[in-house]
């Protein structure tokens, strides 16, 4: 393939997962929307993660997210270890960052994270990814991008589910 060829293919990718991130966000804030705190912490029945835990494992998804593409991070990944992939179902309020904080940031990333995708060099993305949440040991930046945004977006849905849990009306039809 040709270096003007990839340039094109990947500058495709990268508006395909810049859509991507844009519904994403708007997703989880709209199905956050008019929610409070203590309805972020109402845990599904049998056994699950409330949506502050959701949020937060988002939040902290775009926080690693941020360092791929070179961006500045907004709360820092260590202030977010409660929220990591395979951390213990969130039942004590104590330990939950406060909701308004969590979407605060989330909201922030987006930013960042959209002028990374923006910028990112087409050889960068087929580079070996820094991490792989799937350890596959060929996984590139693109590649990691294309199951960050899948990940972002089961977790955004599983928010509108969480949002009926508390008692309210879902929020996108």
């Amino acid at each position: 393939m040709s270096t003007a060829t990839l340039t094109h293919t990947h500058t495709g990718a990268m508006e395909v997962l810049r859509v991507q991130a844009k519904g994403i966000r708007g997703s989880l804030l709209r199905n956050v929307e008019g929610l409070t705190h203590n309805d972020s912490l109402i845990s599904p029945a049998p056994g699950g993660n409330c949506l502050n835990w959701v949020v937060g494992h988002l939040v902290s998804t775009n926080e690693r997210l941020l360092e791929v593409l070179g961006q500045p991070p907004v709360l820092g990944k260590d202030s977010l270890r409660r929220y990591d992939r395979g951390s213990a179902e969130l039942h004590d309020p104590a330990e939950a960052m406060p909701l308004d904080t969590l979407l605060a940031a989330w909201d922030r990333q987006w930013a960042g994270i959209d002028a990374g995708l923006s910028a990112i060099a087409p050889e960068k993305l087929d580079a070996p990814a820094p991490f792989s949440p799937r350890n596959k040991v060929d996984e590139t930046v693109l590649s990691l991008l294309t199951i960050v945004m899948f990940h972002q977006a089961y977790h955004a849905g599983q928010a509108g589910l969480l949002r009926r849990i508390a008692g309210r009306e879902g929020a996108i039809r």
